[in-house]
């Protein structure tokens, strides 16, 4: 069996427990999770802190309760840490306490794009947010492949390194990528877009 929390968050001080820990060892276990995502409606917030949601979710492990084999924060967003600590520095403190940090990067915006957004997100993702023992990624690319890339992502977390079924989530596409040990992208692009953007919001 495994325990679970959710979590919704946004900038570096916004963060809320959507669905508190809970195990889960059988599908009625699930569907009550289910039951709990259900009954809140995503929430949108200004700014985007992958460093704040990483440092929240590591404070989480210490008050779950239960004890694991396995350590792990699933972090999906769309667009590139501007606000708070750098990621790639809060990623570095995450999996030095033994946490492994796998993304979903949800690139799903059809083409059109924002002031804030970046140009292969997912490479950001696999070069600045994911990391630890195994870590990867799936990206998403359109909103109809959200539910696979969430059942693949938990078969590549939960099953054995021999099963069947995880060699085949494996080989499947969107490809799984893993992550980077030497960075290519700017893993400050999002903080340095937001500083050279933020005369469009002073006021005179």
């Amino acid at each position: 069996k495994i325990a679970v929390t959710y979590v919704e968050w946004a900038g570096s001080n916004w963060q809320r427990v959507i669905v508190p820990w809970t195990a889960i060892a059988n599908r009625a276990d699930a569907e009550r999770v289910v039951e709990q995502l259900n009954a809140h409606p995503p929430d949108s917030a200004r700014r985007t802190s992958i460093s704040g949601a990483l440092e929240f979710g590591s404070d989480l492990f210490a008050e779950s309760g239960f004890q694991g084999v396995k350590r792990v924060i699933d972090i999906s967003g769309d667009g590139p840490n501007n606000q708070g600590a750098p990621v790639n520095l809060a990623r570095d403190i995450v999996v030095s306490q033994g946490i492994t940090i796998n993304g979903l990067p949800l690139m799903t915006r059809g083409g059109f794009t924002g002031a804030y957004d970046v140009n292969d997100l997912d490479r950001y993702y696999s070069d600045c947010v994911i990391g630890g023992p195994g870590a990867f990624m799936i990206p998403v690319n359109d909103w109809t492949q959200f539910p696979e890339a969430i059942r693949r992502k938990l078969v590549l977390e939960l099953a054995g390194p021999g099963s069947p079924q995880r060699a085949a989530d494996e080989a499947a596409d969107p490809p799984m990528v893993l992550a980077q040990d030497k960075p290519i992208v700017d893993c400050q692009v999002g903080e340095k877009m937001w500083r050279d953007r933020s005369w469009m919001f002073d006021s005179r």
